[in-house]
C-alpha cells in the first residue's frame, strides 16, 4: 500500500509526485468521446486552429482528472474510503497535446470525522504543472482517509 493513513498526515506536507504523463491525441479523443463532449476546440482540427488557440484543447475534465490520478499512488492509494468533494477547481493556462504533466500536493487541512471514528478528512491542494513550468490546473481535494488499524 503507496497511501498514507490519516494520522500520518501534517498540514503543510508536500509531495512532487515522480510519475509525469504526456497527453497524446488519443487520450483527448477517447475522454471527450467517452464523456459526450463534443465541443469542437477538443475533436475538431479545422475547428480548433481557427480558436485563439490556434490547435486542439485538452479537455479540461481530462485535465483534472489527470492531475488527481498523478497523485493518487502517494496519497490515498489503499486508505482512501471516498472522495468526498472538490472545491475551487481552476484551470489557469491551456494544455495542448503533447504537453507533459506533473502534479503537487500539499496537505491544506486535517479533521476528524464526527461520523467515522475510523478515519478523517484529509483536504489536498493539488497542482498540475506542464514543461514549462506553468500551472494548469489546481483544486482542493477533501477525502475521507482511514486510520491506522489497530496493531
Amino acid at each position: 500500500m503507496a497511501g498514507r493513513w490519516y494520522e500520518d498526515w501534517k498540514v503543510g506536507d508536500r509531495i512532487t509526485h515522480e510519475i509525469r504523463r504526456t497527453v497524446t491525441e488519443t487520450d483527448n479523443l477517447l475522454f471527450s468521446t467517452m464523456t459526450y463532449n463534443a465541443q469542437p476546440m477538443h475533436i475538431d482540427v479545422e475547428a480548433a486552429r481557427a480558436s485563439e488557440f490556434g490547435q486542439i484543447l485538452v479537455n479540461g475534465t481530462f485535465t483534472f482528472a489527470l492531475m488527481v490520478g498523478l497523485s493518487v499512488q502517494e496519497t490515498t492509494l489503499g486508505t482512501l474510503v471516498a472522495n468526498l468533494g472538490y472545491d475551487k477547481l481552476v484551470m489557469p493556462k491551456p494544455v495542448f497535446i503533447g504537453d507533459t504533466m506533473r502534479a503537487e500536493t500539499e496537505v491544506a487541512d486535517l479533521k476528524d470525522s464526527r461520523s467515522r471514528p475510523d478515519a478523517g478528512i484529509v483536504t489536498f491542494r493539488h497542482e498540475l504543472w506542464n514543461q514549462r513550468d506553468e500551472v494548469v490546473c489546481r483544486c482542493l481535494r477533501m477525502a475521507l482517509i482511514r486510520r491506522r488499524p489497530d496493531s
